[in-house]
C-alpha cells in the first residue's frame, strides 16, 4: 500500500510541478531552453472464468524527463534529470516495484573547433525506494534509497553535431559509489566502509533518429573502465527507447535497458518495458 501511495504522490506532485513550470516558461531567458516530458505507461489484464487460466494484473509506470540547456557564444551547458518509477499488482502476489531510477546528467562544453568542445561531465544515478529479489522466498532486500548511489565527474572532450547526436570522452573520470551500512561490502565497496573511489575511462553518447514517420528511436550509451581495479571488466549501460506516436498525447512505447556491472551483479542485467503512453510535453 505504501508503494501505491508513493507512486500516486509522485505522479500528482510531478504533474503539479509541471503546471507551475509551464506558467514560468515564458520568463526563461532566450539563452536557456527548458523542456519537460511526462509519460504514463499503462498495462492491464483481467480474467473471469477463463479456462486457459491467468492472473489479473495492473501495472503503471511514470517517466519524467526534464531538460535545461544553455547555449551562448562558445558555451554549451546541458542538464537532464530522468525519473522513472513503476508498480505492478498481480493477484496472489501483491504489489511489486517494476522500475525505479533517478538520474542527473550535466555536460558543460566550451567550443574548440567545428563540432568539438572542451567538456566537463557529471552524472548521479540512484533509486528512490527499497528493492527486493522476488525469486527468493522470503524475498530478499537488494537495495535501499540512495544505496547504492553512483557519482561520476571529470574533464574531457565532446563531439556534438546536434542536440540529438553527440559523443563525450572523459579519459580521467572520477567515480564514487555510496552505500548504507546494510550494504557495506557490496557494489564494489569494501566491508566496513560506506563509499569507494575509482578513476577510469568514461565514454557516453546519445543518438536519436526517425525510423519512419511518427516512429523515433533513442539510443543512450555509457561505458566505464576502472584503471585502479580490473580495467578489463568494462561497465556498460545501454538504453534503447522506441517511440511510436499515435497523436499529440498518445504513443506506444518500447524500451530496452541493459547493464553490465560486475560490482553490482555477476550476470547481465536486462529490463524491457512496453505499453501505451500518455504523453504531456511542456
Amino acid at each position: 500500500m505504501r508503494k501505491v501511495l508513493l507512486f500516486f504522490c509522485l505522479s500528482v506532485s510531478f504533474f503539479v510541478f509541471s503546471q507551475e513550470q509551464e506558467k514560468k516558461k515564458d520568463s526563461i531567458p532566450k539563452d536557456w531552453k527548458f523542456n519537460t516530458k511526462i509519460t504514463f505507461l499503462l498495462n492491464q489484464s483481467t480474467f473471469s472464468n477463463w479456462t486457459a487460466g491467468g492472473a489479473n494484473t495492473v501495472a503503471g509506470n511514470i517517466n519524467i524527463v526534464q531538460d535545461l540547456n544553455y547555449k551562448k557564444d562558445n558555451w554549451n551547458w546541458d542538464n537532464k534529470i530522468t525519473t522513472n518509477y513503476g508498480l505492478s499488482y498481480v493477484d496472489d502476489k501483491g504489489t511489486r516495484k517494476t522500475d525505479d531510477r533517478l538520474e542527473y546528467n550535466m555536460l558543460l562544453g566550451y567550443k574548440s573547433k567545428n563540432y568539438w568542445y572542451f567538456s566537463f561531465l557529471s552524472n548521479l544515478r540512484t533509486q528512490f525506494t527499497r528493492g527486493f529479489d522476488y525469486t527468493k522466498d522470503p524475498k530478499v532486500v537488494i537495495s535501499d534509497p540512495f544505496s547504492p548511489a553512483y557519482l561520476s565527474f571529470g574533464p574531457g572532450m565532446l563531439w556534438k553535431k546536434s542536440e540529438t547526436k553527440y559523443v563525450n570522452i572523459t579519459p580521467s573520470a572520477s567515480r564514487f559509489t555510496f552505500v548504507s551500512d546494510k550494504f557495506s561490502g557490496r557494489f564494489g565497496v569494501d566491508e566496513g566502509k560506506n563509499s569507494s573511489f575509482s578513476l577510469g575511462f568514461n565514454l557516453s553518447s546519445y543518438y536519436k533518429f526517425n525510423l519512419a514517420k511518427n516512429i523515433s528511436m533513442e539510443n543512450i550509451f555509457a561505458l566505464y573502465s576502472d584503471y585502479l581495479d580490473q580495467p578489463e571488466n568494462i561497465d556498460i549501460d545501454y538504453q534503447i527507447n522506441l517511440l511510436m506516436k499515435i497523436n499529440k498525447y498518445l504513443s506506444t512505447n518500447l524500451g530496452f535497458h541493459t547493464i553490465i556491472d560486475d560490482n553490482a551483479s555477476t550476470r547481465v542485467q536486462f529490463k524491457q518495458l512496453f505499453g501505451l503512453g500518455l504523453n504531456y510535453v511542456i
